[in-house]
């Protein structure tokens, strides 16, 4: 063999191991590729990301009860209360108590009132928009129990068909825009119009003194609250407040003394309130805007001690005119607290009892609580270790 011809054999030969090793290298190539493929499918780091488990319970979830060992707190020993929280009180028998608040019925879809959809408390099921109503009479029962005296008066949309027959409670129709996004811009509105027509009465009839608690209507009246106007005889409305710097006020709770002055006053306040409103918060309208407002209203007044907020101890200042009351959100707008915050429990002299945002299966659970021990302190102790857990409605 010449070496012309060994030479091409090698070339030859040398091309035929190269194809090979490309072809090697494209079947490896493929594999793996496949192999990747197969392990990216089973590996649970590839699987659609589970769905967020609702937090939210359907039932009463029993914690530790804060604040056990603090002076001046709810003791417990599971839901029996070892300290009182209240005592027997009367209120001045000469003036009566009515208590306001705003409420409306929406329409309801097809699909709310799905069997999928209800909520049981107790015996009792409920669709969406039967809670609200259980909520509303719920707020009524507390205040026969604590106040058996007082009325109840309830602002509403005169298209909503709201039907509440029970004693001592009225339906009080005033025009407005009831949508939920303007539902708080509309509170105040709604407020004002009552007030005006509470000075044309007054105008009628003089001597009629009644003083005007105006709350929101997930709330437990949990003790007589007719010694507010007795124990501080100089205010013409109070405010409740609480130690946030951006939010320090609640209006949750406004009592305005039924006096045709102090009526007067805290019109002409909730007024100034609803300028602020409507100039600096309508894109908070739906929820927050009023509480922002009234927080602008008072922190703008002239020599105003924004320190006064960080005590649990009631004060009075003059805004614009008016002798506001401030007091503790902590006796007279005591909420549940949710998650594991710090907390230091439920003051012994607790008031008012706010069951806001997903604490409303509470309110209910809590008045079934006290229907069969007819104990309010012991009733407290299931608010106190059941509060900080969200709940479905």
């Amino acid at each position: 063999m010449g070496r012309k011809d060994w030479l091409a054999m090698r070339s030859s030969s040398w091309n035929g191991f190269r194809r090979s090793l490309v072809f090697f290298l494209l079947v490896l190539f493929i594999l793996l590729n496949l192999f990747y493929v197969l392990e990216l499918h089973q590996s649970p780091a590839a699987q659609p990301p589970p769905k967020k488990m609702n937090t939210k319970f359907d039932h009463l979830v029993i914690g530790p009860a804060a604040g056990q060992g603090l002076p001046n707190r709810l003791q417990c020993q599971g839901t029996k209360a070892l300290n009182k929280t209240h005592t027997p009180s009367s209120s001045n028998a000469g003036e009566s108590v009515s208590f306001v608040t705003v409420f409306t019925v929406y329409n309801t879809s097809l699909a709310d009132s799905r069997l999928s959809n209800l909520v049981t408390v107790g015996n009792a099921s409920y669709t969406k928009m039967e809670r609200s109503m259980a909520v509303l009479n719920v707020f009524v029962n507390f205040i026969q129990v604590t106040m058996p005296r007082s009325n109840v008066i309830i602002l509403t949309d005169p298209a909503s068909d709201l039907s509440l027959r029970r004693n001592s409670v009225t339906v009080y129709p005033i025009q407005g825009d009831y949508s939920r996004d303007k539902l708080m811009l509309q509170r105040i509105r709604s407020y004002i119009t009552f007030l005006e027509t509470r000075l044309e009465e007054l105008a009628q009839n003089p001597g009629h003194i009644s003083h005007y608690i105006f709350t929101d209507s997930d709330i437990a009246v949990v003790d007589d609250l007719g010694h507010l106007f007795n124990d501080h005889p100089n205010f013409h409305l109070a405010l409740t407040f609480r130690n946030n710097k951006e939010q320090p006020l609640n209006s949750g709770f406004i009592a305005v003394r039924g006096t045709t002055d102090a009526i007067l006053r805290a019109k002409i306040f909730l007024q100034e309130v609803l300028k602020v409103y409507s100039s600096k918060f309508m894109s908070a309208s739906r929820m927050l805007g009023d509480q922002l407002a009234l927080a602008w209203a008072v922190k703008s007044h002239p020599g105003f001690d924004l320190r006064r907020f960080t005590k649990a101890q009631a004060f009075l200042e003059n805004i614009g005119g008016a002798s506001v009351l401030f007091l503790p959100c902590a006796t007279y707008n005591w909420t549940p607290p949710e998650g594991a915050g710090q907390f230091h429990g439920m003051p012994l002299d607790v008031k008012v009892v706010h069951f806001k945002g997903s604490r409303k299966r509470l309110m209910l659970e809590s008045w079934n609580f006290l229907s069969s021990s007819s104990d309010i302190s012991d009733m407290l102790c299931l608010v106190l270790l059941s509060g900080r857990t969200k709940y479905d409605f």
